[in-house]
């Protein structure tokens, strides 16, 4: 049976990602999954991106991600973090794909963040309004795992299971760091038992806080630290 870890939504906050990694290095897992946005909004995106591409064997990009990476949009908060990353990572950005499929347990899942590749997708849109994320590719799914909402969640839908990480830096509703943990067949045809967790990992909140309030020139500050002290979406 494999152990992975998918996650998402770091947003430059390693205080959270220091956190969630000192609960992985308990769980031991086979491997981990990255699903976009290790930049932008928080005040250590040079950390965090670096930190996924250390530590994730498959990763892929996120609004935020391809927000920096896009020298054609002209949005003015993109310069403060494109000069944080630099130019070697944002050629890595550039090159992450949109989404990817895993086969476990029997079930064909579709992984992506949710924005650009689809709608944001949250926790409680309809069976109908959940449907449409299950086919893609020309294919149809049994699960789609997602990110983008902020919101972790697992729910059955008549299409299928339908999963998001929830965010490890900038969680909306509960401000802790968030990521899934899968445990289950990986690369089986054949139905087999999986077991699905949401992580839920506490971190400190106030000093991650500190670290936005000391940075000079971080785009919406106040709404930044009000969310990751309160989860309450700010913007």
């Amino acid at each position: 049976m494999s152990k992975i870890i998918v996650l998402a939504d770091l947003h430059g906050n390693m205080t959270a990602a220091s956190a969630m990694e000192n609960e992985i290095s308990i769980l031991s897992p086979d491997e981990i999954w990255f699903l976009g946005d290790a930049v932008g909004k928080g005040p250590q995106s040079a950390e965090t991106c670096d930190w996924v591409r250390k530590n994730c064997s498959r990763c892929i990009g996120g609004n935020w991600d391809y927000w920096m990476s896009d020298r054609n949009i002209t949005y003015k908060d993109n310069d403060f973090f494109r000069e944080q990353l630099g130019e070697e990572r944002l050629k890595w950005i550039e090159t992450l794909p949109m989404e990817f499929e895993a086969l476990i347990s029997g079930i064909r899942f579709r992984l992506f963040h949710g924005r650009p590749a689809a709608d944001l997708v949250q926790g409680w849109d309809n069976d109908d309004a959940m449907g449409k994320f299950f086919s893609a590719n020309g294919k149809i799914y049994g699960g789609i795992i997602c990110a983008d909402s902020h919101r972790p969640f697992i729910r059955s839908t008549h299409m299928g299971y339908a999963v998001n990480t929830g965010s490890i830096g900038n969680s909306l509703g509960v401000p802790k760091a968030h990521a899934l943990l899968l445990e289950g067949e990986l690369d089986r045809d054949e139905p087999a038992p999986l077991r699905m967790t949401i992580l839920s990992v506490p971190y400190d909140n106030e000093a991650a806080a500190e670290i936005a309030r000391r940075t000079e020139g971080l785009p919406s500050k106040e709404a930044y630290i009000n969310e990751v002290l309160t989860g309450v979406y700010s913007r």
